[in-house]
């Protein structure tokens, strides 16, 4: 393991310390894991959505290349990008879309932070369910599976606390108006 990619392991433990207690490891074995969050909003789907294309505005600049989390954008159309715009006309795509249903269902292809240095392919999948009064059930199930040079199943929890805080503060900012 480079030492960047012990930096990076080191970071993402210290993160899966700190997850909420619904942060769940579904599955792991050497080959891939699988990590689920689920959280219920007071607020229509079509409202979740709208946050949802928009990962400027909820996804943490710790977990970005710049540390700048306006530098993130999201084109919604078949094969669109989840990049990140990087200095001197650089980029970073994080995922590309291959599923949208609005205000229902969104589901993006990529191996995110530490994970796409290796030969790793992660699909999120972020789905929206309508609830009773005016609430919104939202989940983001996460499935990673290739070859990595990282144990995978050490690298589980830290990968569930990511995406676990991403989770958690889009339904923050989708009640409140701020992810944090």
């Amino acid at each position: 393991m480079t030492s960047v990619m012990k930096r990076i392991w080191v970071g993402m433990s210290i993160l899966a310390a700190a997850a909420p207690a619904s942060a769940k490891v579904v599955q792991t074995d050497a080959g891939g894991f699988a990590v689920q969050e689920t959280g219920e909003v007071r607020a229509s789907p079509e409202a979740v959505w709208a946050a949802l294309v928009h990962p400027e505005r909820w996804w943490n600049k710790a977990h970005s290349w710049t540390g700048d989390a306006r530098n993130f954008s999201m084109t919604i159309k078949q094969g669109g990008c989840f990049c990140e715009a990087l200095p001197h006309s650089g980029f970073v795509e994080h995922a590309r879309v291959v599923f949208a249903r609005p205000a229902s269902m969104l589901r993006l292809s990529g191996a995110f932070g530490p994970l796409q240095s290796e030969a790793l392919s992660g699909t999120l999948t972020m789905k929206i369910v309508p609830g009773k009064d005016g609430t919104s059930t939202v989940t983001f199930e996460y499935v990673v599976g290739g070859y990595s040079r990282m144990a995978l199943t050490e690298l589980a929890p830290a990968v569930d606390g990511v995406i676990a805080e991403q989770h958690r503060r889009l339904l923050k900012l989708v009640e409140t108006g701020r992810p944090d």
